[in-house]
């Protein structure tokens, strides 16, 4: 879950109290469908930007502790408040459960987070890790592949001209165009680390052997954030992913839990993205199209296509739901609107 507000927001109001809580989805998560691991008990993370007298770095905060099952969390969200939340209940596919593999990662600035799995990736984590350059390399303090993705995209940062652990992010961050050059750059890097696995390396694990990634991705330099949709697949669907903007977040008067998205004018004071929405009100919530870029940029928020060799330009194209289904993941749910994918216009 991300959220972005003009004023700062208590942690509760988004962790503990809507009906559909990123608390209550670790152990409700009703878009998961693998009754082989229903929960989301892995562990879990929080990640909120603070004053800038404090430095650029957000505060993270993990623990191994099922979400639903930590008394800290609880104490921690009623007094806290941030602009900038980052959110996330882990069920893990890579790593051991540590606190080292809990979500979200950071570098200086930088706040990451991932749902999904890299393809392949006991295939690519070694060649992954060989093109790193060694500061990026050696930041991995974990095992799961979504924080290497994370030293990818710090290396492709760097290697664009723009250092991550350079102290001028604490004033204007690298900007929204950067962070999402970025990203596809990174994606593009893991497609290609993917395709180079060779031929007879699959032939001999033809069966178990799994390309396709779902890569939904979240970062933010304190400023901006970019978060992606996508599956390196023509025909499979990605795994789910929402977002919803209004004037304010506020809880329906004499309904515990019920919140809604206020909208008194055409303004955004808040911007909401989450895997599952935390409503049931279907018409607060948008679904961010397959292979997208989500883009929040002092409020405003865009949609772009990821055009590569997985897009597909048919908008009324019916991809496989199959892969995020046997992941665990679902792709969209009954209630949310669909959001078209529209090229660098707010939406």
């Amino acid at each position: 879950m991300v959220y972005k507000g003009k004023d700062e927001i208590l942690l509760s109001e988004l962790i503990l109290n809507p009906q559909h809580s990123i608390l209550t989805q670790s152990y409700d998560s009703r878009l998961r469908l693998d009754s082989r691991r229903p929960h989301n008990g892995d562990g879990f993370g929080l990640g909120y930007y603070t004053s800038p007298t404090l430095g650029p770095a957000p505060c993270i905060f993990t623990s191994t502790i099922p979400a639903w099952n930590c008394i800290n969390l609880h104490r921690l969200s009623a007094k806290t408040t941030s602009k900038l939340i980052f959110a996330h209940v882990r069920a893990t596919t890579e790593g051991a459960l540590s606190d080292s593999n809990c979500h979200p990662f950071n570098r200086n600035g930088l706040m990451w987070m991932h749902n999904g799995n890299i393809g392949a990736w006991k295939h690519v984590k070694r060649s992954l890790a060989m093109g790193l350059q060694e500061r990026w390399f050696g930041s991995v303090g974990g095992s799961t592949d979504s924080e290497w993705a994370f030293a990818l995209f710090l290396d492709v940062l760097d290697r664009m001209g723009y250092d991550p652990d350079s102290s001028a992010l604490n004033e204007e961050g690298f900007g929204h165009s950067v962070l999402r050059k970025a990203m596809l750059k990174t994606i593009e890097k893991l497609n290609a680390l993917i395709a180079a696995i060779p031929d007879k390396e699959r032939k001999e694990r033809e069966e178990g052997l799994d390309c396709r990634s779902l890569l939904n991705f979240a970062i933010s330099d304190g400023h901006s954030v970019v978060c992606t949709r996508y599956v390196s697949s023509r025909t499979d669907e990605a795994a789910s992913l929402y977002w919803s903007s209004g004037t304010s977040w506020q809880q329906d008067r004499g309904t515990k839990g019920r919140y809604r998205m206020e909208r008194k004018d055409r303004g955004a004071d808040i911007v909401l993205v989450a895997s599952e929405p935390l409503t049931f009100e279907r018409d607060d919530w948008v679904i961010v199209p397959t292979n997208s870029t989500l883009t929040i940029h002092k409020q405003a928020v865009m949609i772009h296509p990821i055009i590569d060799e997985y897009y597909n330009h048919n908008p009324s194209y019916n991809r496989s739901t199959g892969f995020a289904v046997s992941k665990g993941l679902d792709t969209t749910a009954t209630g949310g609107k669909a959001g078209g994918a529209v090229d660098g216009v707010a939406v």
